[in-house]
């Protein structure tokens, strides 16, 4: 999970548009709006967006959002499979087409979980998880018990869990796709570390929290995400996939179309109002902007965010972000005001995912006022 070396062609700009023509169909292209950079070095910038439309890298999306508008659009054809797939197929990729999102699926969760927590139908952060299923009373041994709903949102549970080796049948995270008691699944594992002292990614967390969701505020997942999240940021067109029991995954699957995924970027950056009214507490999107545990890689994370910096504007500028396995990204710059929003199809590839990194470093580094 890390963040293209540009290369060079002509643009031909067509009256407020410019259309970058690099071999894919007709449908493919970036559309940038002409007259108005919104601060960014319009001749870096478009350097970026012909880097992202001729890299080799399996790149399928990108929206760039400044202040509120879109600066640059971009899609090309490439292969794709979705998270129930075993398959590659390509792709004609276009502002309609709606892409997994995969892990970004746990910020948008954590997004709803602030939302609930607002309506006191969720948990404290402090509250133990053990506490509140007394079925699982027997594993409150060996420091299970001192595990809260916030060490489970900044994945701080010390419970041994490792998805680091890609989708394989070692990978834990398939066990949440069929197992009967995902939260068993989960607290069965002995402990690495005490809870709360180090950072380990846990898709499991995230199905418990997902659970508990869906309990306190009496439906289910994706329909409090259309009424309470969706619906007020005008997104009609996605889709949230369930797992083999009907749960819907609330880690990993998401559907959605990126220049609606850049809403939520942006729903961020405005602390969580819309349309002058508030969608997620102030509170909370303030919290989930704040880094709480070194993560590796010079990453750190919060609420199921991920947090680091980049150049831009002669200095260093904090991001938040979320990260999907494929080169999936939402990445936003509170100082630069800037969202960033990349789709790929490079699963459980570290090569391509530095790449995308690369592609957002490239980005933010055009701006210059």
């Amino acid at each position: 999970m890390r963040f293209l070396s540009p290369r060079f062609l002509g643009a031909a700009f067509l009256g407020g548009w410019a259309l970058c023509s690099t071999g894919h169909a007709a449908t493919s292209g970036c559309d940038t709006v002409s007259g108005t950079t919104n601060g960014f070095d319009p001749v870096r910038l478009q350097a970026a967006l012909f880097a992202f439309q001729t890299n080799s890298a399996n790149l399928h999306g990108l929206v760039i959002e400044r202040h509120g508008v879109v600066v640059a659009e971009c899609y090309r054809a490439g292969k794709d499979r979705s998270v129930y797939s075993l398959f590659d197929h390509t792709l004609e990729f276009d502002p309609s087409t709606r892409h997994d999102l995969r892990s970004i699926s746990k910020s948008v969760t954590s997004l709803l979980w602030g939302i609930a927590e607002s309506e006191n139908k969720v948990p404290p952060l402090d509250a133990r998880v053990l506490d509140l299923m007394p079925e699982l009373v027997g594993l409150k041994t060996a420091g299970r018990q001192d595990i809260t709903i916030g060490h489970l949102l900044n994945m701080t549970s010390g419970l041994a869990w490792n998805e680091s080796g890609g989708y394989g049948l070692g990978n834990p995270e398939q066990g949440l796709y069929w197992r009967s008691s995902q939260a068993r699944y989960l607290f069965d594992r002995p402990m690495k570390d005490p809870a709360g002292q180090s950072f380990s990614y846990n898709g499991g967390g995230t199905a418990v929290l997902t659970a508990m969701l869906e309990k306190g505020v009496g439906m289910s997942l994706p329909d409090y995400a259309r009424t309470r999240l969706f619906a007020p940021l005008g997104i009609t067109d996605w889709e949230w996939l369930s797992d083999l029991r009907g749960r819907p995954l609330g880690f990993a699957g998401l559907r959605m179309r990126p220049k609606d995924l850049a809403k939520i970027g942006q729903l961020l950056l405005q602390h969580g109002r819309w349309n002058g009214k508030q969608i997620v507490p102030s509170t909370w999107i303030d919290a989930s902007l704040q880094p709480r545990i070194a993560a590796g890689n010079g990453f750190q994370y919060g609420y199921h965010w991920w947090h680091g910096k980049t150049r831009a504007m002669g200095g260093e500028q904090a991001w938040t972000a979320a990260f999907g396995n494929g080169g999936q990204r939402l990445i936003v710059v509170p100082g630069l005001d800037l969202v960033v929003v990349v789709t790929a199809g490079m699963y459980n590839d570290e090569a391509g995912a530095i790449e995308v990194n690369k592609l957002f470093r490239q980005i933010a580094a055009t701006v210059e006022q």
